[in-house]
């Protein structure tokens, strides 16, 4: 099951409503322990339902942080927590703005509810994410495509904390099962690869938000 952290969470984690629901999950959260990649479950808001072990080991390095801790929304994490880009490589690029993209289209989805309502509050109240949301952001997916919103099969870098790895790449592997698609649920696994040889540019610090400079402004 996803650890806990001790931190106050945004909203509170979702549950499963039937008995059988909650002993799929039981096995589920089983299955995911199996996995040596880092996987987790999210429902349609990215808070983490299930997580395992190798997801734990990814990002033990983050901080506290009162609602944007990686094993209670992912999407948080991406967008607010300071520490995302020490293991999140090319963080605004490759990370932030396809969570934003993605985000956009959920909330034209779900657009009444009230957690992500709360992160659309939450990227108002910084200036340079709601200059790139509102006026970056639209450019970005024309340029890119629609697949800009998809998450599935891209490859993107990390920073693992393991020496052994080091800087690398995962492929994001996004699926359900007809039972999480019931529960409205998504599992996403990071499929490590072999760490790169060339040097990086170490990761830098400060809030994701500071970063979003690759999205131009609307002229």
């Amino acid at each position: 099951m996803a650890f806990q952290a001790g931190e106050q969470r945004s909203a509170p984690r979702p549950t499963p409503t039937t008995p059988e629901a909650q002993a799929y999950l039981q096995d589920y959260a089983a299955l995911l322990e199996a996995v040596p990649f880092p996987s987790f479950v999210v429902d349609h808001r990215w808070d983490v339902v299930l997580a395992n072990g190798a997801f734990r080991t990814l990002f033990q390095g983050a901080g506290p942080h009162p609602t944007a801790m990686p094993d209670d929304n992912f999407l948080r994490f991406v967008l607010f927590h300071p520490d995302a880009s020490t293991v999140l490589g090319e963080h605004e690029s490759s990370w932030c703005l396809p969570m934003l993209a993605h985000f956009a289209a959920t909330l034209e989805r779900y657009g009444h509810d009230p957690g992500l309502q709360a992160v659309r509050r939450d990227i108002a109240q910084d200036p340079i994410m709601e200059a790139a949301y509102r006026q970056g952001l639209p450019h970005w997916v024309r340029a890119v495509g629609a697949r800009a919103v998809e998450h599935d099969g891209a490859v993107r870098p990390l920073h693992h904390p393991d020496p052994r790895r080091g800087t690398t790449e995962c492929r994001v592997v996004m699926e359900a099962s007809g039972t999480l698609q019931e529960l409205e649920c998504t599992r996403v696994t990071l499929v490590l690869r072999e760490p790169r040889r060339t040097v990086h540019r170490s990761p830098r610090a400060g809030r994701a938000t500071a970063h979003l400079r690759v999205v131009p402004t609307a002229e």
